[in-house]
C-alpha cells in the first residue's frame, strides 16, 4: 500500500469510492471532488494498491475548528501553515475495509498536518463510525451543528 497526493486522473476512482461509502445524500458530487482536487491537493491523499486507488482522505486546513456544512459545497482554500486540519471525507473500497487502509490514511494526513503546524485534526462522524475514530486517537466532543444529509453527526477531535 502506498499513500500519495491525489491527481486529477484519480477523480473517477475517488467518486466511485465515495459513492460506495456514503448514501446519495451524503456523498460528494463529481464537481465537488474536482474542486477539492484543484484546491486541496496538499491535503487530499489516496491509498494505492499498485495502480489502483483503494481509498482516500480529504479536507481543508483552515482556522475553523470544525467542519461547516457549506464546506461540502464550497471548498475552502488551505492555509499554508497553522490552523486546523479538517476531514470532509474518508472512504475505502469495500473489499479493502478492515485491512487498516483508513487508519493509514488518517496517519498520513496527520503527518502532513503536524508538518504544517496544525493544532488539531477534526471531523464529523455518524455514530456507527465513532469507534473507528476513537481507536485512531480522536475524542468525541459532542453533537455537531451539521445537518448534512439530514443525519446526526458527532464532532471528533485529535490534538496534534
Amino acid at each position: 500500500m502506498k499513500i500519495t497526493r491525489v491527481t486529477m486522473d484519480d477523480l473517477p476512482a475517488v467518486v466511485q469510492i465515495e459513492r460506495a461509502g456514503f448514501s446519495p445524500a451524503e456523498a460528494g458530487s463529481p464537481a465537488a471532488f474536482k474542486e477539492r482536487i484543484s484546491k486541496l491537493a496538499a491535503t487530499f491523499l489516496v491509498a494505492r494498491d499498485g495502480d489502483r486507488v483503494v481509498g482516500f482522505i480529504v479536507g481543508p486546513a483552515v482556522n475553523a475548528k470544525f467542519v461547516a456544512d457549506e464546506m461540502y459545497t464550497q471548498t475552502p482554500t488551505n492555509l499554508v501553515t497553522g490552523g486546523h486540519q479538517l476531514v470532509l471525507s474518508i472512504a475505502v473500497v469495500p473489499a479493502y475495509r478492515g485491512q487498516g487502509v483508513g487508519s493509514q490514511l488518517l496517519t498520513a494526513l496527520e503527518r502532513e498536518a503536524r508538518a504544517a503546524g496544525r493544532q488539531t485534526m477534526s471531523l464529523d462522524s455518524l455514530a456507527k463510525n465513532v469507534p473507528f475514530y476513537t481507536h485512531n486517537g480522536f475524542v468525541k466532543v459532542g453533537v455537531a451543528a451539521s445537518s448534512h444529509a439530514g443525519e446526526t453527526w458527532y464532532n471528533l477531535v485529535k490534538k496534534l
